[in-house]
Protein backbone atom coordinates (compact mmCIF):
# COMPACT_ATOMS: atom_id res chain seq x y z
CA UNK A 1 0.00 0.00 0.00
CA UNK A 2 3.04 1.88 0.79
CA UNK A 3 4.13 1.62 -2.42
CA UNK A 4 0.77 2.58 -4.48
CA UNK A 5 0.88 5.61 -2.30
CA UNK A 6 4.20 6.86 -2.88
CA UNK A 7 3.68 6.65 -6.83
CA UNK A 8 0.38 8.36 -6.45
CA UNK A 9 2.12 11.58 -4.89
CA UNK A 10 4.84 11.55 -7.37
CA UNK A 11 2.40 11.12 -10.22
CA UNK A 12 0.68 14.52 -8.67
CA UNK A 13 3.80 16.24 -8.61
CA UNK A 14 5.07 15.71 -12.43
CA UNK A 15 1.07 16.59 -13.06
CA UNK A 16 1.74 19.74 -11.36
CA UNK A 17 4.81 20.56 -12.83
CA UNK A 18 3.48 20.03 -16.34
CA UNK A 19 0.36 22.21 -15.63
CA UNK A 20 2.70 24.86 -14.45
CA UNK A 21 5.03 24.91 -16.81
CA UNK A 22 1.93 24.84 -19.70
CA UNK A 23 0.38 27.95 -17.51
CA UNK A 24 4.00 29.50 -18.24
CA UNK A 25 3.99 28.69 -21.91
CA UNK A 26 0.26 29.86 -21.95
CA UNK A 27 1.34 33.56 -20.57
CA UNK A 28 4.25 34.01 -22.67
CA UNK A 29 2.27 33.34 -25.75
CA UNK A 30 -0.79 35.88 -24.55
CA UNK A 31 2.13 38.35 -23.80
CA UNK A 32 3.33 38.27 -27.31
CA UNK A 33 -0.12 37.89 -29.40
CA UNK A 34 -0.73 41.25 -27.04
CA UNK A 35 2.25 43.10 -28.08
CA UNK A 36 2.32 42.35 -31.52
CA UNK A 37 -1.52 43.30 -31.98
CA UNK A 38 -0.90 46.92 -29.79
CA UNK A 39 2.17 47.15 -32.39
CA UNK A 40 0.46 46.73 -35.47
CA UNK A 41 -2.44 48.85 -34.43
CA UNK A 42 -0.48 51.78 -33.82
CA UNK A 43 1.66 51.43 -36.83
CA UNK A 44 -1.78 51.12 -38.99
CA UNK A 45 -2.88 54.03 -36.91
CA UNK A 46 -0.25 56.66 -37.75
CA UNK A 47 -1.04 58.89 -39.88
CA UNK A 48 1.49 59.40 -42.92
CA UNK A 49 4.39 62.20 -42.54
CA UNK A 50 3.12 65.57 -44.34
CA UNK A 51 4.46 69.53 -44.55
CA UNK A 52 3.40 72.16 -46.45
CA UNK A 53 4.25 70.38 -50.08
CA UNK A 54 2.12 67.10 -49.28
CA UNK A 55 3.22 63.73 -48.05
CA UNK A 56 7.13 63.13 -47.28
CA UNK A 57 8.96 60.48 -49.95
CA UNK A 58 5.74 60.02 -51.62
CA UNK A 59 4.25 60.77 -55.16
CA UNK A 60 1.62 62.33 -53.33
CA UNK A 61 4.04 65.71 -52.69
CA UNK A 62 4.31 68.99 -54.79
CA UNK A 63 7.40 69.33 -56.25
CA UNK A 64 9.41 73.21 -55.76
CA UNK A 65 8.27 75.50 -56.81
CA UNK A 66 4.92 74.17 -56.75
CA UNK A 67 2.83 74.38 -54.12
CA UNK A 68 0.13 72.13 -52.31
CA UNK A 69 -2.87 73.63 -52.59
CA UNK A 70 -4.81 70.66 -51.26
CA UNK A 71 -3.60 67.14 -50.37
CA UNK A 72 -5.42 63.76 -48.19
CA UNK A 73 -5.00 60.53 -47.83
CA UNK A 74 -7.70 57.52 -47.61
CA UNK A 75 -7.38 54.14 -46.34
CA UNK A 76 -5.67 53.15 -49.75
CA UNK A 77 -5.10 56.38 -51.72
CA UNK A 78 -2.50 59.31 -51.15
CA UNK A 79 -3.59 62.32 -53.28
CA UNK A 80 -1.87 65.98 -53.55
CA UNK A 81 -3.21 68.58 -55.59
CA UNK A 82 -0.37 70.89 -57.04
CA UNK A 83 -0.33 74.46 -58.48
CA UNK A 84 2.37 75.52 -60.25
CA UNK A 85 3.23 79.04 -58.88
CA UNK A 86 5.01 80.42 -62.49
CA UNK A 87 2.33 79.20 -64.86
CA UNK A 88 -1.08 78.59 -62.05
CA UNK A 89 -1.76 75.06 -63.71
CA UNK A 90 -2.66 72.42 -61.28
CA UNK A 91 -1.69 68.98 -61.17
CA UNK A 92 -3.07 65.67 -59.81
CA UNK A 93 -0.53 63.61 -57.93
CA UNK A 94 -1.74 60.59 -56.10
CA UNK A 95 -0.75 56.99 -55.31
CA UNK A 96 -2.28 53.54 -54.20
CA UNK A 97 -0.38 52.63 -50.86
CA UNK A 98 -0.83 49.24 -51.29
CA UNK A 99 1.31 48.46 -54.21
CA UNK A 100 2.77 51.90 -55.23
CA UNK A 101 0.89 52.78 -58.19
CA UNK A 102 1.77 56.16 -59.14
CA UNK A 103 -0.83 58.69 -61.59
CA UNK A 104 0.48 62.37 -62.12
CA UNK A 105 -2.39 64.20 -64.71
CA UNK A 106 -3.17 67.72 -65.20
CA UNK A 107 -6.14 68.67 -63.21
CA UNK A 108 -8.48 71.80 -63.11
CA UNK A 109 -10.79 73.17 -60.38
CA UNK A 110 -14.78 72.58 -60.10
CA UNK A 111 -17.09 72.66 -57.91
CA UNK A 112 -17.33 69.40 -57.13
CA UNK A 113 -13.34 69.12 -56.37
CA UNK A 114 -10.49 69.03 -58.61
CA UNK A 115 -10.76 66.86 -60.97
CA UNK A 116 -8.25 64.35 -62.95
CA UNK A 117 -8.82 62.33 -65.99
CA UNK A 118 -7.16 59.90 -67.81
CA UNK A 119 -7.86 57.54 -70.37
CA UNK A 120 -11.51 58.16 -69.81
CA UNK A 121 -11.16 58.05 -65.93
CA UNK A 122 -12.09 60.75 -63.87
CA UNK A 123 -10.69 61.67 -60.77
CA UNK A 124 -12.17 63.88 -58.24
CA UNK A 125 -10.84 65.27 -54.90
CA UNK A 126 -12.92 66.77 -52.62
CA UNK A 127 -12.38 67.57 -49.08
CA UNK A 128 -14.83 64.42 -48.09
CA UNK A 129 -13.41 61.58 -50.59
CA UNK A 130 -11.52 60.49 -53.58
CA UNK A 131 -13.88 59.40 -55.97
CA UNK A 132 -12.87 57.35 -59.71
CA UNK A 133 -15.47 57.21 -62.68
CA UNK A 134 -15.76 56.25 -65.78
CA UNK A 135 -18.16 58.64 -67.50
CA UNK A 136 -21.44 58.96 -65.31
CA UNK A 137 -20.63 55.32 -63.52
CA UNK A 138 -19.17 55.66 -60.10
CA UNK A 139 -16.30 53.24 -60.01
CA UNK A 140 -14.89 53.50 -56.72
CA UNK A 141 -15.37 56.43 -53.60
CA UNK A 142 -12.77 56.47 -51.01
CA UNK A 143 -14.11 58.43 -47.94
CA UNK A 144 -10.94 60.62 -46.43
CA UNK A 145 -9.34 59.94 -43.66
CA UNK A 146 -7.44 63.51 -43.64
CA UNK A 147 -7.77 66.20 -46.23
CA UNK A 148 -5.71 69.76 -45.90
CA UNK A 149 -6.33 72.73 -47.99
CA UNK A 150 -9.53 73.91 -49.50
CA UNK A 151 -11.67 72.18 -51.82
CA UNK A 152 -15.46 71.70 -52.15
CA UNK A 153 -17.39 68.68 -50.26
CA UNK A 154 -18.37 65.97 -52.70
CA UNK A 155 -22.01 66.36 -51.15
CA UNK A 156 -24.66 69.40 -51.84
CA UNK A 157 -22.89 71.26 -48.90
CA UNK A 158 -20.52 73.83 -50.53
CA UNK A 159 -18.30 74.27 -47.27
CA UNK A 160 -14.29 73.75 -47.42
CA UNK A 161 -12.02 72.20 -45.18
CA UNK A 162 -8.68 73.05 -43.60
CA UNK A 163 -8.79 70.84 -40.61
CA UNK A 164 -8.53 66.96 -40.85
CA UNK A 165 -11.87 65.04 -41.73
CA UNK A 166 -12.66 61.75 -40.44
CA UNK A 167 -15.10 58.96 -41.80
CA UNK A 168 -15.00 55.16 -41.08
CA UNK A 169 -16.91 53.90 -44.14
CA UNK A 170 -15.80 54.07 -47.74
CA UNK A 171 -18.06 52.28 -50.25
CA UNK A 172 -16.48 50.09 -52.96
CA UNK A 173 -17.97 49.30 -56.27
CA UNK A 174 -15.87 46.91 -58.95
CA UNK A 175 -18.46 47.82 -61.78
CA UNK A 176 -14.93 48.39 -63.70
CA UNK A 177 -11.72 46.90 -63.05
CA UNK A 178 -9.03 49.00 -60.76
CA UNK A 179 -5.78 47.75 -62.45
CA UNK A 180 -5.11 48.09 -65.95
CA UNK A 181 -1.79 46.76 -67.28
CA UNK A 182 0.99 49.97 -67.91
CA UNK A 183 3.06 50.06 -71.32
CA UNK A 184 5.74 50.20 -68.86
CA UNK A 185 6.33 48.72 -65.72
CA UNK A 186 5.86 50.87 -62.62
CA UNK A 187 9.25 51.69 -61.00
CA UNK A 188 9.28 51.07 -57.44
CA UNK A 189 7.23 52.41 -54.47
CA UNK A 190 8.88 55.37 -52.65
CA UNK A 191 9.77 54.63 -49.47
CA UNK A 192 6.52 56.10 -47.44
CA UNK A 193 4.67 53.61 -50.08
CA UNK A 194 6.74 50.41 -49.44
CA UNK A 195 4.03 48.06 -47.15
CA UNK A 196 1.79 51.31 -46.67
CA UNK A 197 -2.19 49.92 -46.14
Amino acid sequence: MGRVRRTQVEGEVVNRQQTHRLGLVGVALGAVVVALSASMATSAAAPPATDTRGFVDSTARCAAPSTAVAYGYTATSRVAICKDESSGQLQYRGVRVTDGARLILAATSTDRGYVAENDGITYTVSSNALVISSGSTQIRSESMVDFHGSAPSSSSSTSTSSAPSTSTSPTQSSAIPETTTPSTPLPPPLPAEVGAR
